[in-house]
């Protein structure tokens, strides 16, 4: 007898009604569903819900998350401002601070369906707190969340004193990537220098490559062509990501055709940040008033692997956030301007597959039979809904075990004539 079989399942490609079999934590069958009783210790009823692979966050920064206005607000609501404030908050952090507020974040992912985070830690500290913290965290929630954790040097490498020996360390106490902060960095040869440091160590210690790059409403700053043609030229393509690239909202045409090619070409992942760097972007602008986003669109048209990061919650550069993908890519299909239907399953697709492919996770994800069976059953019909409703997971399945569950929110309206009727939200004649 097998441990769990979820029934009456719909995929995300839509082929008809599915029962989805597991044991031992892994996907055993995927088949057509069918009336018959299964034999299994738990039998899960679907209802025809949408079963997908658990959502991916491929962009988050656990060590400063649930701290906004500590020591003080970010008034201005810049990136800088935000940096100057968490250089404060930093000298006070402990451990056990640490570990309380990127273990309930945590929680919150997991609430919402996200069972793959990469967190960013800052690295520019001579004790390394919070990535000794942060290290000790991946190791506690494993059975729940897969935690990446990825080097960042927040205040830069080669202008922050001793930051290129802080950079070796993390990676020689086992992070799982290592950043770069190029536009940060004292002169634009420093930025240059910082992208070649950061990938000759993944190199040398086998880490992923995933650099804050470009974060600036700057149209001069043009350090994502320095990381493509790096990864291009040794043959790491996939295994690095450049994220925000926010300065490419502001290049003009000619370089941006120029662009399009050479990130195509090196294989590179994109990471958007749709809500923070609407948040933070264009804030020394009059107007017109820059939405300060990378080009999604143009980017994906190119065949560039894109995906949607919430980047912060609640701390100094982005006072709100719940930890939700799809509050995400909501935002992102307005920000981009992704709003056909086929758009906005793309936009689904940027906080599942796309940011699966951003961790590297390949035959770790996705149903499918001998994968492990991790997935989220969402009360939709398709991709598209998901995002239109901002459908919340009924169930999330961790390894074969439901470890979040969320009953229907149900609205009834007293209306002329149709008395205490349930209001879905759904269109008349979708159901």
């Amino acid at each position: 007898m097998i441990d769990l079989v979820v029934r009456g399942a719909r995929l995300v490609t839509d082929d008809g009604l599915v029962d989805l079999r597991i044991d031992g934590g892994r996907f055993v069958a995927v088949s057509p569903h069918t009336d018959e009783a299964p034999e299994a210790r738990t039998v899960l009823d679907a209802d025809g819900a949408l079963a997908s692979p658990p959502y991916v966050e491929p962009h988050v920064h656990l060590d400063t998350c649930l701290t906004a206005g500590q020591p003080r607000w970010n008034r201005s609501g810049t990136l800088w401002e935000g940096i100057a404030c968490w250089a404060e908050r930093k000298a006070t952090l402990t451990r056990e601070d640490v570990l309380e507020r990127a273990e309930e974040v945590l929680r919150w992912y997991a609430a919402n369906g996200t069972l793959h985070v990469r967190s960013h830690v800052d690295v520019t500290d001579p004790s390394l707190v919070a990535l000794d913290a942060m290290l000790e965290l991946r190791d506690r929630v494993r059975e729940v969340v897969d935690l990446q954790l990825v080097a960042f040097p927040q205040e830069g490498i080669c202008s922050f004193p001793d930051g290129e020996k802080l950079l070796a360390e993390a990676a020689r106490r086992g992070v799982d990537a290592i950043g770069a902060i190029p536009h940060f960095e004292d002169t634009r040869e420093d930025g240059v220098r910082s992208v070649e440091i950061a990938v000759a160590l993944a190199e040398e210690h086998g880490r992923f490559v995933d650099a804050h790059c470009d974060e600036i409403d700057d149209d001069q700053s043009r350090f994502v062509e320095v990381l493509a043609t790096q990864a291009h030229r040794r043959g790491l393509r996939d295994r690095v990501t450049a994220s925000h690239t926010t300065a490419m909202g502001s290049y003009n045409a000619a370089y941006s055709q120029k662009l399009h090619r050479i990130l195509a070409r090196s294989g590179i992942n994109l990471v958007c940040n749709p809500m923070v760097n609407l948040h933070l972007q264009g804030r020394l602008d009059g107007y017109p008033r820059r939405r300060g986003l990378t080009q999604v669109k143009e980017a994906l048209a190119a065949g560039v692997n894109v995906a949607f990061g919430g980047d912060d919650v609640m701390d100094p550069w982005y006072p709100l956030g719940t930890a939700n993908p799809i509050q995400v890519a909501h935002v992102g299909a307005h920000a981009t301007q992704l709003t056909a239907p086929a758009e906005v399953a793309e936009c689904f697709r940027m906080v599942t597959d796309g940011a699966a492919a951003v961790l590297g996770l390949g035959e770790r994800y996705g149903i499918a039979e001998g994968r492990p069976a991790d997935l989220m059953l969402l009360p939709a019909a398709d991709p598209f809904d998901v995002v239109r409703r901002q459908v919340a997971p009924s169930h999330v399945i961790r390894r074969g075990r439901v470890v979040a569950t969320t009953p229907p929110r149900v609205t009834t309206l007293d209306w002329p004539g149709r008395p205490n009727e349930p209001i879905d939200f759904v269109r008349t004649g979708d159901r």
